[in-house]
């Protein structure tokens, strides 16, 4: 009888060792990574206005499209364009892709999401999209996004005012 106890208490002894080893988070971090990059990038969004400096839609040169227009990324989601005496109203948002079937290489990309409620012939239209976030600094917001169509790259770049 002594000695299954001591067999029983070996086995409850190694079950607890196993248990305290191992742990629910046991993820490389990146979803809290992605957490604080997404705050951060939002942060950065919302301070200021902005402006279009590069648009190069699958080799082609767009930048001119968006000349005079300073775009405000506001917190409650709203995406506001303005140019003189022209508005166009639209939505953004920073969300972790960890789970997303797009075309980046990566399984824990940040998306820049654009949405304008326009006609396709619109120029805004082309900026409609879930850009990857290549890099952001507190002057600079540089976005990419490959097709899935035609393979063409497309490259959006925001320069603070």
């Amino acid at each position: 009888m002594k000695k299954i106890g001591n067999i029983g208490l070996l086995i409850m002894l190694s079950f607890s060792l196993m248990s305290s080893m191992c742990s629910s988070d046991d993820d490389d971090g990146s979803s809290n990574n992605n957490n604080q990059q997404i705050a951060e990038i939002e942060g950065t969004a919302q301070s200021g206005t902005w402006r279009i400096s590069n648009f190069n839609d699958s080799g082609q040169n767009e930048t001119s499209d968006f000349n005079g227009y300073n775009f405000s990324f506001n917190a409650d989601g709203s995406l506001v364009a303005t140019n003189g005496s022209n508005t166009m109203t639209g939505t953004w948002s920073v969300t972790d892709d960890s789970n997303s079937s797009d075309d980046s290489s990566s399984d824990d990309d940040i998306d820049f999401n654009i949405f304008f409620p326009v006609s396709d012939s619109n120029d805004f239209e082309d900026l409609n999209d879930d850009w990857d976030v290549v890099t952001t600094t507190s002057t600079r917001i540089e976005l990419i996004d490959i097709s899935g169509g035609n393979g063409g790259t497309d490259l959006l770049t925001f320069e603070r005012n």
